[in-house]
């Protein structure tokens, strides 16, 4: 059996939902473990189990964790993240598949949990643009926010160490902060393939399809099938806030159909969703953008 985690709030849930169905389309033989970081009711999916924060016995790293971000509710669920895959890698499975709640699988995953057999972690690289002479934000924002992407990660056994020291990397700061190297807990996976000789960077450019790479991941129609640089099948998208308004705005239209069946899909579980409040965060290269600037101008540059 295969195990994947994620780590939600009661009010996404149906993102989760979601992700299970996407999950189960391609194979029944899996359960998602799923860390719920509010309320208190018992709850029940197909091929899900839940945990509360009290259910699990995350150790002295997970309780200071617990206690210093117990009001900041992003933080708590980014921060817990090498905590979860910690504790199910210990418990529970040889492998784990850690992704966000809003990545949504279109073909087969089997051959991540293949590579965990030779390595001990996978990362996606965010594919970011990184020319020197335009749209300098991108090749700024490589450094300002990671080589990674934190809504994947994918450990082995022989990771728990790696995410132990992540999870202490996160109890130690938890935040913004370029003029430290900081941000959130997605920036401290750039460090992980120096200090993990096991760690393998995913070259596969349909695992993590997002807004961000439309330019490094260019999706093209071959013979009636969507494919990433006329190689790659498109196994999960990140459907963010800035990939939804990326779609929206006729950016990137051969992923209007794989859009159309997660919104669906979506509206199954939340039969109400309004698909603008898929929209409603700002988009991440404007944070980027503001971001940037915000140092710079605090700085005197």
């Amino acid at each position: 059996m295969n195990h994947f985690c994620t780590i939600s709030t009661v009010s996404h849930l149906y993102k989760t939902y979601a992700l299970a169905e996407s999950l189960r389309n391609q194979n029944r033989d899996f359960v998602l473990h799923v860390l719920v970081t509010d309320g208190t009711e018992e709850l029940k999916a197909e091929n899900c189990r839940f945990w509360k924060t009290a259910d699990i016995n995350f150790g002295p790293t997970a309780a200071s964790i617990l206690g210093k971000y117990k009001n900041t509710p992003d933080k708590l669920r980014w921060s817990l993240k090498p905590v979860l895959l910690r504790f199910l890698l210990n418990a529970y499975a040889d492998k784990v598949i850690y992704v966000d709640n809003d990545q949504f699988f279109y073909n087969d995953y089997q051959f991540l949990f293949d590579l965990l057999n030779q390595h001990s972690i996978l990362l996606t690289p965010h594919y970011y643009k990184h020319h020197p002479g335009k749209d300098q934000n991108w090749l700024e924002a490589n450094f300002k926010v990671g080589l990674y992407n934190a809504g994947f990660v994918a450990a082995a056994k022989a990771a728990i160490p790696t995410m132990q020291w992540w999870a202490e990397c996160c109890e130690y700061r938890c935040e913004k902060n370029a003029f430290r190297g900081l941000f959130d807990d997605q920036k401290y996976l750039d460090l992980v393939p120096v200090i993990d000789k096991g760690a393998h960077i995913l070259r596969h450019q349909g695992c993590n399809v997002a807004g961000w790479n439309t330019e490094l991941c260019e999706r093209k129609l071959i013979n009636g099938e969507v494919l990433i640089n006329g190689e790659y099948p498109v196994v999960f998208v990140h459907y963010n806030a800035f990939t939804i308004r990326t779609i929206a705005e006729g950016l990137d239209d051969l992923l209007v159909p794989f859009y159309n069946t997660y919104t669906n899909t979506l509206k199954k579980y939340k039969p109400e969703l309004n698909t603008n409040e898929l929209l409603s965060a700002v988009p991440v290269l404007e944070k980027i953008k503001y971001y940037i600037w915000k140092q710079a101008t605090q700085l005197g540059f």
